[in-house]
C-alpha cells in the first residue's frame, strides 16, 4: 500500500514538472518543488530532503561535470563567433546543392556536432542556410528542425564512437569506459539512424512537394542575407574541431596510464580510470579553444574576451537545469514507490543481459526529465552498480552497457517539453503544430526502436 501510495504521488510529481516545464517555469526552481512535494507525501521530512539529499546529488553532479558543460560552451561560442561554424555549415550545404538539401543540412548538423560544438550553436549555425536553400528548392520550411535534430540530437550525439558531447562523457564515470567504447554498436546505430532519418524526411518532402506544398509563407525568425563571402576558410575552421577528437583519443589512453599515486594528496579523490576521460576532454577543448582563437584572431582579436565570457555564463543556465533535474530524479529514486519500479526494471531479463533493462531504464527517465544527460545520469547514479555487476557475472562488456546507455539517451528526451526541442523551434521560428511530427519521429521513435534492437541482438551476434 505504502509503494502504491508513493508511485502515486511521483506520477503527480512528474507530471506536474512536465506541465511546468513545457508552459515555460524555470525547472531550476520547480524541480525541488515537485520532487518536494513526492518526498513529503511519501513520508520523508521536506528540509533534510532539500539539504542533504537534493542539493547534495545536485552539487555532486556540477562538482562531475561543470568542466565540460563550461569547455563545451565556449568552444561553440568561439566557434560561432569567429564564423568558422557558419564556413563548415555553408560549405556542406553548397556543396551538395539544392538537388540534396536535406542530406547537405543533416550533414552539416552532424559535422559540427561530432567535433564538439553544443547542439544550441549548431541549430543558430546551420538555420541561416538551410532557410535559403529550402526556399531555393521549394522545400516546406516547417521541415527543417526535423533536418537540425536528427544531425545533432541523434547519433552524432552517442552513436559515433569519440563524440565529445556530454551524453557520451556520463558513461565513463559508471563503466570506467573511454568515449570510444563499443565502437562497432555505435557505428551500426549511427548507420541505421541516419539512413532511416533521412528517408522519412525525404519522404515527407515528396510528399508535400506532390501536394503543391513549397517554402511556405514565413515572417519570424527568417534570416538575414547570406554573408557566406566573408565567412573563414572551411579548411582552417575544421581544423579545431578535428584536434578536439584527436586529443581526445589520445590523452584518454596517455591519462589511464598515469600513476595512480598521484590522487594520494586528495581524500576521497576517484580513480585515475574514471576521471581521465574527463581529464582528456578538458584538454583537447582547452586547445580546440585557443586554435579557434588564433586562426580567427582578425575576427576575434577584438571579441575573444567576450566570447569566452559569454560562453561561460551560458554554460551556467544548461547545467544548472541538468543538475537541478538530477537532483530531482535522485529525490524521487529514494522513495518507496521508486524502489518498486526500479525493482520490476531490473526484472526484465530479456535477452539474458542488463542490456535491455537499462535501454528502457535510461529512456524512461530521460523522457521524464526532458534530459538526455540528466535522464542518464539518474538512472546510472541509482542502478548503474546492479548493471555492471550483472555484466561482470555473465562475462558481457562495461563497453556495451556504456553504448547502449548512451544510445537510449537519445530517444524519449525529445519529448514536447525537451528545452532543445523548444529552442530549435523558437530558432526556426516554427511551432511544435508545424515541426514536432518530424522530430518525433527522427529523434524518438527510430532512436528507441534503433537502440533498443541493438540492445536485444549486440550481446547475441557478438557484437561490440
Amino acid at each position: 500500500m505504502e509503494s502504491a501510495v508513493s508511485i502515486f504521488f511521483i506520477l503527480l510529481s512528474l507530471g506536474l514538472l512536465m506541465f511546468l516545464a513545457y508552459r515555460g517555469w524555470s525547472v531550476i526552481l520547480m524541480a525541488p518543488v515537485c520532487a518536494l512535494l513526492a518526498a513529503a507525501a511519501s513520508g520523508l521530512h521536506v528540509l533534510p530532503t532539500y539539504t542533504e539529499l537534493f542539493m547534495a546529488k545536485t552539487a555532486t553532479y556540477f562538482k562531475n561535470f561543470f568542466p565540460l558543460f563550461m569547455l563545451g560552451a565556449v568552444f561553440g561560442k568561439v566557434m560561432e563567433d569567429s564564423g568558422a561554424a557558419r564556413a563548415i555549415a555553408s560549405a556542406v550545404v553548397r556543396s551538395l546543392g539544392r538537388e540534396r538539401a536535406i542530406l547537405s543540412v543533416v550533414l552539416a548538423c552532424a559535422i559540427l556536432t561530432y567535433g564538439g560544438v553544443s547542439l544550441f550553436v549548431v541549430a543558430f549555425a546551420v538555420y541561416p542556410f538551410a532557410a535559403a536553400l529550402f526556399k531555393e528548392a521549394g522545400i516546406p520550411k516547417r521541415l527543417i528542425p526535423g533536418c537540425i535534430a536528427l544531425g545533432s540530437f541523434t547519433f552524432t550525439m552517442v552513436g559515433l564512437p569519440g563524440t565529445p558531447q556530454i551524453q557520451n562523457m556520463i558513461p565513463t564515470r559508471y563503466f570506467g569506459t573511454t568515449a570510444y567504447a563499443a565502437p562497432v554498436t555505435g557505428i551500426i546505430y549511427s548507420l541505421i539512424v541516419f539512413v532511416a532519418g533521412v528517408a522519412w524526411l525525404e519522404w515527407r518532402r515528396r510528399k508535400a512537394m506532390a501536394a503543391g506544398e513549397g517554402y511556405g509563407q514565413h515572417t519570424k525568425n527568417e534570416p538575414a542575407n547570406d554573408n557566406s563571402d566573408k565567412l573563414p576558410s572551411v579548411w582552417l575552421s575544421l581544423l579545431p574541431m578535428v584536434a578536439v577528437l584527436v586529443l581526445n583519443f589520445i590523452l584518454t589512453r596517455v591519462f589511464k596510464d598515469l600513476n595512480p599515486e598521484i590522487m594520494k594528496p586528495f581524500a576521497g579523490a576517484s580513480p585515475i580510470a574514471q576521471v581521465a576521460p574527463t581529464w582528456a576532454l578538458i584538454v583537447a577543448l582547452v586547445v580546440g579553444i585557443v586554435m579557434a582563437i588564433l586562426f580567427n584572431w582578425r575576427t576575434m582579436k577584438d571579441k575573444y574576451v567576450a566570447s569566452l565570457n559569454q560562453g561561460t555564463l551560458g554554460s551556467l543556465l544548461a547545467i544548472l537545469n541538468t543538475a537541478s533535474e538530477v537532483g530531482y530524479g535522485n529525490t524521487i529514486a529514494a522513495l518507496a514507490g521508486f524502489k518498486a519500479i526500479a525493482a520490476g526494471l531490473l526484472s526484465i531479463k530479456l535477452g539474458g543481459t542488463p542490456l535491455v533493462s537499462e535501454a528502457l531504464t535510461v529512456n524512461v527517465l530521460a523522457g521524464i526529465t526532458g534530459s538526455a544527460s540528466g535522464g542518464m545520469s539518474i538512472a546510472l547514479e541509482t542502478m548503474g552498480k546492479q548493471y555492471l555487476e550483472w555484466a561482470m557475472n555473465i562475462g558481457l562488456s562495461p563497453e556495451l552497457l556504456h553504448r547502449v546507455a548512451a544510445m537510449a539517451s537519445s530517444g524519449f528526451d525529445t519529448l514536447p517539453h525537451n528545452g532543445a526541442v523548444i529552442t530549435l523551434l523558437a530558432i526556426c521560428g516554427l511551432t511544435h503544430r508545424d515541426s514536432y511530427l518530424d522530430i518525433f519521429m527522427v529523434a524518438t521513435v527510430i532512436t528507441f526502436a534503433t537502440g533498443f534492437l541493438l540492445a536485444l541482438l549486440a550481446p547475441v551476434i557478438g557484437i561490440v
